[in-house]
């Protein structure tokens, strides 16, 4: 039996990466046993979704990497979605660059996966060339979100915005409410549906309810996350009822 510790960067008042992830984590822990997870995460001041504290939440982000250096994780996952895709096209790739920079200078090797990363290299391992997406964010910053998407090269072909400025706010979203929400996309053209492009608000009960009715791949941030963290570690992508992307039908993470 092996312990993965898994060092995780947080909105200070994201509680939902916290709580989904572990819980994918540990039902995976029911199919195969000789795996546990450890979790150690660091903290960013961010309350509001404005551009603005946005900034100033990736102005911590070495120190909170930092202090994830000092537990020796064997990966380090950075959350905020769009607070990293705020930052233009392909900044992902920055921002995971220099978290790996500042936990090698404290000598931590581990590999660095982002939820805007993840979130890309799940859409490609699904194989899907069009997606639909559902934010809790304002209009502009779902805008954003899909610029982001379509620069990397997958269209987006209906967006539902629900307009939760308050990061707190959108953790308490009923995720149930999900279920009728995906109902007002237009997925004839979709390949995928991004059922929630934010890992502060609550998907995972719904992913694979709404998978099933509506017969095609559905994921989010978080279980993208999770999918990449799993990889990274070299360890097969599975956890009962969270979709296709963790299904153990897709094995290998598309390069983002």
């Amino acid at each position: 039996m092996t312990d993965h510790h898994i060092g995780l960067i947080v909105p200070s008042s994201n509680v939902t990466m916290e709580t989904e992830l572990p819980r994918m984590l540990n039902a995976r822990e029911s199919v195969r046993p000789e795996d546990r997870f450890v979790f150690h995460s660091s903290r960013m001041r961010m309350k509001h979704v404005t551009p603005e504290e946005l900034r100033g939440m990736n102005a911590q982000t070495e120190r909170a990497a930092l202090e994830l250096a000092d537990a020796r994780p064997d990966v380090v996952a950075t959350a905020c979605l769009v607070a990293i895709m705020a930052q233009g096209p392909g900044h992902h790739c920055v921002a995971e660059a220099e978290i790996t920079s500042a936990l090698r200078t404290e000598g931590a090797e581990a590999p660095v996966v982002s939820s805007a990363g993840a979130l890309l290299s799940g859409i490609g391992a699904l194989g899907a060339r069009r997606v639909a997406v559902i934010t809790p964010y304002m209009r502009e910053l779902t805008a954003t979100v899909v610029d982001y998407i379509e620069d990397a090269g997958v269209e987006v072909v209906d967006a539902l915005s629900l307009e939760v400025p308050d990061n707190l706010a959108v953790a308490r979203l009923d995720p149930a409410d999900l279920r009728d929400h995906w109902r007002r996309l237009d997925l004839r053209r979709a390949d995928a549906l991004v059922l929630s492009a934010c890992v502060q608000m609550p998907s995972l009960a719904s992913i694979q309810p709404v998978e099933d009715e509506a017969g095609l791949p559905v994921l989010s941030a978080a279980t993208s996350t999770a999918f990449r963290i799993l990889t990274e570690l070299g360890l097969p992508p599975v956890v009962p009822d969270a979709g296709s992307l963790l299904s153990g039908r897709v094995t290998s993470p598309a390069a983002s």
